[in-house]
C-alpha cells in the first residue's frame, strides 16, 4: 500500500480525505486500541486486526469506488481516523443485496475529538455521496447509547424513526449493544425544498 493509491481525494477547510498508506497502520491501531474510541464495539482491535480492517477498507474502495478515507489535519499532516462511505456488511430492514445500503461512518483518535472534525469530513462525504455517486439515500447506526456519534448524526441532518430501530444481526440479542438506532438522509431535491 502506497500513499498514491488512485481513487477520491476531499478536501475541507480543516481535513483532507484520502486513500490509506502504510504509516496510517501504527497511529490506527493505537485508535483501535483505545478502550474509550471502542467503547461501543465488541472489543478493542490488536494491530493485526486493525491492519486487517485498513485492507478490507481499501478492498471496499478498489470494489465500490468510495470507502472509509483516512482523515489528517491539513495544517500538520496528523492522522486522526477514519470518516467516509461503506456498505454494511450485513442484511437488515433497511438494506439487501438488492437494495444495498451505504452508511456514512466514522472513528477519530481521542484526542481529537470535541473539534467538530467527524461532522466535518462527514458533511463532505455526504456530498460525494449525493454529488458525485448519485446516492438517493445515506444512512448511519450506531449502539442506541452510543450519544456522541448520534450527536454528529443529528448534526450531519440526519434524522431517526425509532420504529427504524433494530438488533445488530451479528450481535447476540442479550449483548449490550444489540439494540441500534438507525438514522437517515435523503438526497437533497435540486433548488431547495424538502
Amino acid at each position: 500500500m502506497s500513499g498514491d493509491l488512485p481513487g477520491p481525494r476531499l478536501t475541507t477547510e480543516r481535513l483532507l480525505l484520502r486513500r490509506w498508506n502504510e504509516a496510517d497502520r501504527a497511529p490506527f491501531a493505537a485508535i483501535n486500541a483505545d478502550p474509550r474510541v471502542m467503547e461501543h464495539f465488541p472489543a478493542v482491535l490488536d494491530a493485526a486486526a486493525s491492519d486487517a480492517l485498513i485492507e478490507r477498507i481499501e478492498q471496499g474502495f478498489e470494489l465500490h469506488g468510495f470507502g472509509l478515507w483516512a482523515v489528517e489535519l491539513r495544517g500538520t499532516g496528523e492522522f486522526i481516523g477514519f470518516v467516509g462511505l461503506s456498505r454494511p456488511g450485513f442484511t437488515a430492514h433497511f438494506t439487501s443485496p438488492e437494495h444495498p445500503a451505504v452508511e456514512v461512518g466514522w472513528r477519530l483518535a481521542a484526542d481529537s475529538w470535541g473539534n467538530g472534525y467527524a461532522s466535518e469530513a462527514a458533511f463532505a462525504a455526504l456530498a460525494f455521496g449525493f454529488d458525485t455517486l448519485g446516492l438517493l439515500e445515506i444512512v448511519s447506526f450506531t449502539a442506541t447509547g452510543n450519544l456522541r456519534s448520534r450527536r454528529v448524526m443529528e448534526r450531519i441532518g440526519m434524522t431517526r424513526d425509532p420504529a427504524d430501530d433494530f438488533a445488530h444481526p451479528a450481535l447476540a440479542a442479550s449483548d449490550r449493544l444489540s439494540a441500534h438506532v438507525l438514522y437517515r438522509v435523503a438526497r437533497p431535491v435540486p433548488g431547495g425544498g424538502a
